[in-house]
């Protein structure tokens, strides 16, 4: 085989020509192409992960976000609780206290109302105690018994203070003496007598009638009595009685 070195050289002139033309025309151009490629591929991936580090810090705030909101909604949750146990609490204590201011009321209450009960039951039991106690005694009315209440009376004036007797002996007006029953003339003297004997005088008395006071005579002026009859002693004794119970 023979070589034409002309043919040969000629030929690699041309693929030298031919090299430097699509260096100079074509590669470049490409180069320039995919340098400009890259540099866009780039700056999308430089977006991406900026875009993905934004996602990721932004998801990062969101979770810290729900923590402190789950942090701060078992804040409220316990407060909540913590608050609402206080106020049953007081609810509690304050019915408590109603309840026992109602409970002590109602027991004063009562007590008051059994008392006013007891003494209700008790002023009736002595009044009608008294009443049947002067029922008896309004039959016992004999001379005995005048003559005994008649001695009482003497018996109440000498235990007087004397400026009380000589008051009664100058009283302006007459002296009412009370009896149970009508005294005859004779009953009158004999009282009169010793009315006047026990006063050391004569005083003007005035007979008077009053069967409230069962048995027994009563002295009376505007501003002096001098009680002794069975009335003024049963009404000593149903007040007696009053204060006992």
């Amino acid at each position: 085989m023979t070589i034409n070195w002309w043919t040969l050289g000629l030929q690699a002139v041309n693929v030298l020509i031919l090299v430097w033309l699509l260096s100079r025309v074509f590669w470049r151009p490409v180069a320039e192409a995919i340098a400009r490629r890259q540099d866009v591929v780039q700056t999308m991936l430089n977006d991406a992960k900026t875009a993905h580090d934004s996602a990721a810090a932004a998801l990062a705030e969101v979770g810290t976000t729900r923590a402190g909101m789950a942090a701060e909604r078992e804040a409220l949750l316990s407060e909540a609780t913590r608050k609402a146990e206080a106020a049953a609490k007081a609810a509690l204590a304050d019915a408590s206290r109603q309840a026992k201011t109602l409970l002590k009321a109602a027991q004063t209450t009562a007590a008051r109302e059994t008392d006013a009960a007891r003494a209700k039951a008790a002023a009736a039991s002595a009044a009608l105690a008294v009443d049947i106690a002067r029922k008896l005694l309004g039959r016992l009315e004999t001379a005995e018994v005048q003559a005994a209440f008649l001695h009482l009376l003497v018996t109440a004036i000498d235990q007087m203070p004397p400026k009380d007797r000589a008051a009664l002996l100058k009283a302006e007006t007459r002296v009412d003496l009370l009896s149970a029953v009508d005294l005859d003339a004779a009953a009158k003297a004999k009282v009169a007598n010793a009315v006047g004997k026990a006063l050391g005088g004569a005083p003007e008395l005035n007979f008077v009638t009053d069967p409230d006071l069962i048995a027994g005579f009563e002295l009376r002026t505007p501003h002096f009595v001098l009680r002794n009859s069975w009335q003024a002693d049963l009404a000593a004794i149903q007040k007696d009685l009053k204060n006992a119970i």
